[in-house]
């Protein structure tokens, strides 16, 4: 069985970005300002706005960016439905390298939110 453990990559992303954060205040402060104005509610909504995020996460392969926007959307409403047709759309753009980044994504959001019906 693949598993991802996101709250894992998560807590260790969090645990050593920690430090940084204090002695790189001032461009921590400005990253997490930008990802608050980009990220807002405006003509595209802030769920719609994470479901690009998490596109171009898997995209990226980046792990760190899938979960935490999948624990993001999940606090915004995001339905399973929603977040496997942004997968679709994810394999179609990146193809085979794409598809298995979307095992990870399938992965996480089962352990943040819990396996699918």
């Amino acid at each position: 069985m693949h598993t991802f453990e996101a709250k894992n990559l998560m807590q260790g992303i969090n645990e050593h970005l920690g430090p940084f954060r204090k002695t790189q205040s001032e461009t921590m402060l400005g990253f997490g300002q930008m990802a608050k104005a980009a990220m807002a509610e405006g003509a595209v909504s802030a769920k719609q706005k994470e479901l690009i995020a998490l596109a171009i996460g898997i995209t990226s392969h980046c792990g760190g960016c899938i979960a935490f926007h999948i624990k993001a959307l999940q606090r915004l409403g995001c339905t399973r439905a929603e977040f496997e047709e942004t997968l679709n759309v994810c394999i179609y753009m990146a193809g085979g390298p794409g598809l298995m980044m979307v095992a990870d994504a399938l992965s996480a959001w089962d352990e943040i939110t819990g396996p699918a019906a």
